[in-house]
Parts: structure tokens; sequence; C-alpha cells
């Protein structure tokens, strides 16, 4: 009896291992595809594995973010918001808002959109300017703060009308979000999606590997040539930003100007960090908590990390002697590769 089913079930157990090599042998012949272009004032470079081309639906949801949240973009909400018309937002837009709202309440304001006044008052924001005065930056911090918008009605509202909002910070990484949900809503599973070097990664790289991403020395690099790693780090199903102050800085009258302006004091840091990379299961999470983190200097950005322990984060600071050193989380030990 017991070879008479065992015979029945041979047929069904040949097609299922012939299935499976098949299936197997599908996605390692299937292409991978690669697509790259400009968004947000930066770069994009997605690679995927996917029979077919999906550069433009790609280009369409980025096109959306940035008809949301760019600063640049005179016709997007966000532009509309700060220029205090009637506004509905998107879900787009809500989404970032509400995200940006809770990680300024989990850092103590070390994360704020509503810096924008600042950013753009020091020379780095999507507004020209000069070096503030003390006076300037005074007032200034009269009209920022997160504490002083709100979301009524499904509408934003200030307490100023001078407030401003800037999602710079967060608006890559929630790019990089968005972009990843679409490829695996196209049934995409190995791909790696980066925008301004906020990334996002599933499955396997090209050579059948896991995801292996640089994380670039934070040697003075305004111009952007330089490409030396401090470490690589394996960030296969992961999301990664990164937060530095290497590369966004100018001098003035021999002083160095960074582009991390602290929204409590009005100034640019100088806490000892030179760079914090954050890893997390949302890219626009681990964009938000990297800035952050520039914000808050080493030791309150580790008393951060230890509430939250789904975040983990490879920070490198300057120690006492002025030499570069790391620190990084306990539970990304086993994600450097040395």
């Amino acid at each position: 009896m017991k070879d008479k089913k065992l015979i029945w079930q041979l047929p069904f157990l040949v097609v299922l291992i012939v299935g499976t090599i098949l299936i197997v042998r599908q996605q390692q012949s299937m292409p991978y595809q690669k697509t790259s272009d400009f968004i947000f004032g930066t770069t994009y470079n997605i690679t995927y594995q996917c029979d077919s081309d999906l550069s433009q639906s790609i280009r369409e949801e980025l096109m959306k973010i940035d008809r949301s949240l760019s600063p640049f973009n005179e016709a997007s909400v966000i532009t509309a918001i700060n220029q205090n018309q009637d506004v509905t937002p998107d879900a787009l837009f809500l989404d970032v808002f509400k995200l940006a709202m809770q990680i300024s309440e989990e850092t103590d304001g070390a994360f704020d959109i509503t810096v924008a006044p600042l950013v753009n008052a020091w020379g780095f924001g999507f507004k020209n300017s000069t070096q503030p005065t003390n006076v300037q930056v005074d007032s200034l911090l009269q009209i920022v703060g997160y504490r002083k918008v709100s979301l009524t009605d499904g509408k934003v509202r200030k307490q100023d009308s001078r407030i401003m909002l800037d999602c710079s910070a967060i608006a890559k990484g929630y790019g990089s979000d968005v972009i990843a949900k679409l490829l695996r809503n196209k049934g995409v599973k190995n791909f790696m999606v980066e925008i301004g070097g906020e990334i996002v990664t599933s499955g396997v790289n090209p050579e059948r590997l896991p995801w292996r991403i640089g994380v670039t020395k934070p040697t003075d690099d305004s111009l952007s040539v330089s490409h030396e790693l401090q470490t690589v780090l394996n960030v296969t199903d992961k999301a990664m930003a990164t937060s530095g102050n290497y590369r966004n800085f100018y001098y003035k009258n021999g002083r160095k100007f960074a582009h991390t302006i602290d929204p409590k004091t009005g100034y640019p840091v100088q806490h000892n960090i030179l760079s914090a990379t954050v890893l997390a299961k949302s890219c626009a999470v681990a964009d938000a908590y990297a800035t952050a983190f520039m914000v808050m200097g080493l030791e309150r950005a580790q008393k951060v990390l230890e509430r939250h322990p789904e975040l983990m984060a490879y920070l490198i600071y300057n120690d006492e002697q002025g030499k570069n050193a790391v620190w990084f989380s306990p539970s990304l030990r086993d994600k450097i590769e040395e």
C-alpha cells in the first residue's frame, strides 16, 4: 500500500523539482537593468533584475515626489505651502511630514524640517545668501521649530507665515523607498536603488552576491572627486543613508562653514561627528536620523540609538587627539567587511 502511494507521489515530486530548477535558471538568466538621471538636485542610479525596462515608470514616480516635496520646483506642494497658498497636501507630502514630526520628537528637535530659513541664510539651501550676522540668526530662530507647524484637517498650519519647510534631509531617502516599493510591486526581487547616496537594496547583485556598499572616508572633498573608502557594509535587504560635512561646506575668512545647521542654536554644528551612516528598514528614517546624529554629536546620538535598537549606525568622528575614529552599533558588526 505504501509502495503504491509512493509511486503516485513520484510524478508530483518530479514536476516540483523540474519547476524549481526552471525558476532558478530563469532568475539567473534574467538580465539586470540600469537607469540613471538627475532628480532633487542630485543623481540617481538604479540597478534591478527584470525582463522589461522600467525606467519610464521609475522616472514618473520620482517626478511625483519632485512635484510634492522639492523646494526647487516652483509648482510643488511644498513651495505652495512656503508661499502660504491655500493648498491641500498630497499623500506623499503627508507621509513625509508625519514621519518628520515623529523623528523630530524622538531627537528633541535635532531633526527639523522648519530649519530652511537658517540653511538658506548660511548659503546651503534653495535660496542664495551671504553669511548672516548674530542679530539675523537670532531673528530667524523666531520662525524655526517643528512645534510651530502642525497638520489640521489635512492642511499644514504655521504659527508664523514666514516659516518655511525644507524636506531635503528626508526626501531623497523617501524617494528611494518609493522606488523600492514600485520595484517590489512589479515583482522585482533583486535591486539597488540609490538617490543622492541614500540606498535601498534587496536580494543579490548581478554577481549573485549580497549588495556591498562603501562608506566614504570623510576628507574635505567639496568637488566629490575623492572615493577613498573607510569601510564596506553588507546592506542586503536594508536601507542606508549617510550624512556628512566633508562635501558640502565653504571657507570664509579662514573659517570652515559646514552645511549641517543646529536648529536650536542657528549655527553650523561644531560637533565631533564627521560622518553618520544609518541603516534602517526605511531609507526615509535612515536619512532623517543620519542628519539628526550630525546635529547631536556622538554621545547624544549613542543615547538615541540605545532607545532604538531597530537602527544601526556607523559614526566617524574626531577623537580627543584630533584623529579620525569610528564607533558603530554592536548589531552592525557582522555587516562590516574589513
